[in-house]
Formats: structure tokens, sequence, C-alpha cells
């Protein structure tokens, strides 16, 4: 049965903890016209929404925030944060208040949140807006790495307006309509670790296992056994970002899902040419996010939760447990791009192989996504390089040498070639959100309220691993203007 707006089942559980979690209010409506921007029906299938609903007048209204859904809770969560490294103690909900949450038939929870629909208590200086531009990047990129199997949340859909929304210059309004199992962070926990306030933070942990991790309960410390959970999970999260040449630009710990999602899409950016010092935030002057450095930061941000924990667990086990992680994100990368050069298991030759060609793709400046895109369609018994291939390295004679070591490799570890190449192509997405692409896209919204390009991709990214050979453009390498493109913690 699919759901009308009217029969849509909303609760919110998060609501029925104390009033210090959050703080309530309402959306601040649009002064001009709303319209839909567009509309995600594989995230309208998790709600079980009947897509007719787009077309009812109110659509726009509710989603805009301009009129409110029967049973909401309209809340603003509150929440801290270490940011770049430094302790803020108080964050929050700033220009996101979330309606309620649903749960589908098939027992999978969502809450449902507007983001950019006007002021809360957490907005300090801000005037809870997003902009139209923003707003398209983390729809497109939301979606983008769910296609790349990689957790995250979701996106509804994205409405809009005329209203002037002033950043470095101004643009229009726009609201996104956010959907998660939960939006706890890492920062939730430190919003009351911080303040001494222990039995509330009691309480929040209680509140997550209950609802996200129930298998815990009966644990004997359930608290160190949802950290152990977490850190799983985040190791496995940054191996699979690393894995797809992900940067996520901002890795603060109130963007740090305490369900081991991507959370808050901002300055991110996908690797074009090879380069493990790539900055993606231009806010980031320091390099603290930079690609190579994620890892690294994961496991700092999960230090910082280990922290929050301290009044329920010892000080050893939660070392312990962070120590796992390193192991536990190494597996797992090493995993990964073993199964992308096609091997079905890590070795120290294939870590060999992948170290040499991770150093030859810097030195010439390769094209990430499609260097191993293009490893799929190797043949084992034929010694002679694609000439495509050939063509991503400058030094050709050290491309030669390392492709006669991989394909002697094929040849003893691999399946054969057609087995493993359809492997092959299930992990190595031919499109990636590349800034370009999602740049063409805001550039006709913005000019000519088209929005076509935004079909476009959607149709690639959710489905990135196929060919769609009549979209072939879309997996070339950036033009050069695309250099000019900066992306900040604005965006």
């Amino acid at each position: 049965m699919k759901h009308t707006l009217q029969t849509l089942p909303l609760s919110n559980s998060f609501a029925k903890l104390p009033g210090d979690f959050f703080s309530q209010v309402a959306p601040t409506p649009l002064q001009h016209e709303t319209r839909l921007i567009h509309f995600n029906q594989a995230a309208a299938e998790l709600l079980k929404l009947d897509p007719e609903i787009v077309q009812s007048p109110e659509f726009n209204e509710i989603f805009s925030g301009n009129q409110p859904l029967e049973n909401a809770a309209h809340i603003a969560m509150g929440y801290a944060g270490h940011q770049f490294g430094y302790f803020v103690p108080q964050l929050g909900d700033g220009r996101a208040i979330m309606l309620g949450e649903t749960t589908n038939s098939k027992g999978g929870k969502w809450e449902i949140q507007l983001k950019g629909s006007g002021m809360t208590p957490y907005s300090r200086m801000g005037d809870g807006r997003a902009v139209l531009r923003s707003t398209i990047r983390e729809y497109l990129c939301s979606e983008a790495m769910h296609g790349l199997g990689i957790p995250t949340t979701r996106a509804l859909c994205i409405t809009g307006s005329d209203d002037k929304v002033y950043r470095e210059q101004v643009e229009t309004a726009a609201v996104l309509t956010r959907l998660a199992p939960s939006h706890v962070r890492f920062g939730s926990l430190e919003f009351f670790y911080y303040r001494d306030k222990h039995d509330l933070l009691r309480q929040l942990l209680d509140y997550v296992i209950e609802q996200h991790y129930p298998e815990l309960q009966d644990s004997d410390n359930a608290y160190l056994a949802l950290l152990e959970e977490v850190i799983k999970r985040t190791a496995k999260l940054i191996a699979q970002w690393q894995s797809v040449g992900f940067c996520h630009g901002v890795m603060n710990t109130d963007n740090m899902s305490i369900l081991g999602l991507t959370l808050d899409y901002g300055p991110y950016g996908f690797l074009d040419s090879y380069d493990p010092r790539h900055i993606c935030n231009h806010s980031d002057h320091h390099g603290r996010y930079a690609y190579d450095q994620q890892p690294e930061i994961g496991l700092w941000n999960l230090a910082c939760l280990a922290q929050t924990l301290l009044p329920f667990i010892t000080e050893e086990a939660a070392k312990h447990a962070l120590n796992q992680y390193a192991p536990l994100y190494h597996h797992a990368y090493q995993q990964l791009m073993a199964n992308k050069l096609g091997f079905e298991q890590h070795d120290d030759s294939i870590e060999e192989l992948l170290t040499s060609l991770l150093s030859q793709m810097q030195l010439n400046q390769t094209d990430f996504t499609n260097l191993f895109r293009s490893l799929c369609n190797v043949e084992r018994d034929n010694d002679q390089p694609h000439a495509s291939l050939r063509d991503m390295f400058i030094d050709r004679d050290s491309f030669d040498h390392w492709f006669k070591a991989y394909r002697a490799a094929l040849q003893t570890q691999a399946k054969p070639d057609v087995a493993r190449q359809a492997e092959m192509k299930r992990i190595n997405p031919k499109f990636i959100l590349r800034n370009y692409l999602a740049q063409a896209a805001i550039e006709k919204a913005e000019q000519n309220k088209d929005y076509s390009e935004i079909d476009t991709l959607m149709q690639l990214l959710q489905n990135p691993f196929a060919e769609h050979p009549q979209f072939e453009q879309y997996a070339e390498p950036p033009p050069e203007w695309a250099g000019e493109i900066a992306v900040s913690c604005s965006s």
C-alpha cells in the first residue's frame, strides 16, 4: 500500500526524549511561490509514498516548510562538535527541522528532515536557509553514494523559490528533504559529556541502542559494544570512501554519524587525477581533511566519541576498542582495492602491485576512476596493454613494466576474463559525481530553471556501474574550466 501525505504514518521517538535534546521550532515560510525542483522516486519508495503525491498542490508547501505536515514534531536537534580540531560546545541543527519519523512495511525507520527551512535556536549568526547550489550538490551526492553502495543519508526532493539568500553573492533559496534512520552524530554525545550531564548522556546512549542497535542490549557492557560497532562501521565507511576517491571535506565530529552513514555533504569532491594530498575544501587551509588524511581523522573522531563514554566504560577498554580501528580499516581498504584490481583476496604481492600503480598514477596525474574502469577490460592472455590505458600515462615504459607484472598476477591469482571483468565492473564505477558535472546542473537550474541535467545525473548516479553508452561524455575527465570551481564550507 502506497501512502499519501494524509496517510503517511508519522511518529517521533526522538521528540519523546527530554527537551534538553532538542528545541521545538516551526519552519519559516518562504515568501515567494514555491516550486518542485526535483523528486526522487527511489527515496519515496523508502517511505512507501505514492509518487502521484507530487501532483498535489500541498506537496510543495509541506516540503518547503510553508505548511505543516499532520502530526509533525518540528524539532531541531542540539549537538556540539570538534570543528577543525577545536571543540565548539553548542552547534545543533542551525537550518534543519525534523518533521518526524516513519517506519515502512519492511521495518525500515526513516527520519524526515527539512534542510534550509529557516532559523532555529542553533542558527547562531546564520539565516537558517540553504541555497539552490548547495542543495543540488547534496541531493545528487547522497544518491551517488547510495548508487556506489556506500552508507549515506538519502534525499526525497528539492523545493525552491525566488527568495533571496545572501552568501558570497545573492542566491535563491531551496529546501532539501533529507532522510536518515537517525541524524544522531558523535557531537550529539559530546553535547552532554562536556556539560557533565551524564544522566542525559546515558539516556541518549540507551535511545540509540534501543532504536538502532537492539542486538547490543544483552551485551555485558552495551556502551562498550556500541563503541566497538561504531568503530567497525566507521572503518568500513572510510575504506569505501577511499576506494572510490571520495573526499568529504569537513570531517568534524558533528558530521560523523553514530550509524556509520555519510552525513552532511558540503565541500565534498571525488578525485579526478590521483592526488593523495588533494584538498577539496577551500576553507581547509592546512589540509586537515585532505584525501589521504581521512582514515586518520576517522580514528581521531572515534577517539572523541570514546571520550564521551568514559563515564560508563574504562579507559583501558576504550583504548583497546580504538586499537581495532586501524586493522579493520586496512583490511577493508586492502580488500576493496584488491577487488578493484580483479583479485578475490588481498596479499602482499597485490599490495605491491597497488602501491606501484598508485605511485605511477600520482606522478602521471592519471584519472582515478577512469583508470580502474579501464582495467576492467584487460585480457589476461593479451600481453599488449590497451592503448587507452597507456595513454593515461606520460611514462609509458614504466606503465608497461607494471602491466606485465599485473597480467602475470591475473594469470595465476584471478578468475578467467569473463567472470573477473564482470565482477570488476560491479565495483569500479564508470560514472562519479565530478564537480564539473554538478556545476553544470547547478548553472542550468539557476539561470534557466532547467532541471533536466539533474534528471540525467540521477539516472547515471543511481546506476553508476552500467555502461550507459548514450552518456559516454559524462565519464570524461574534467574540462579546463573545471579548475576554477571552488567549494568551501559555505557549499
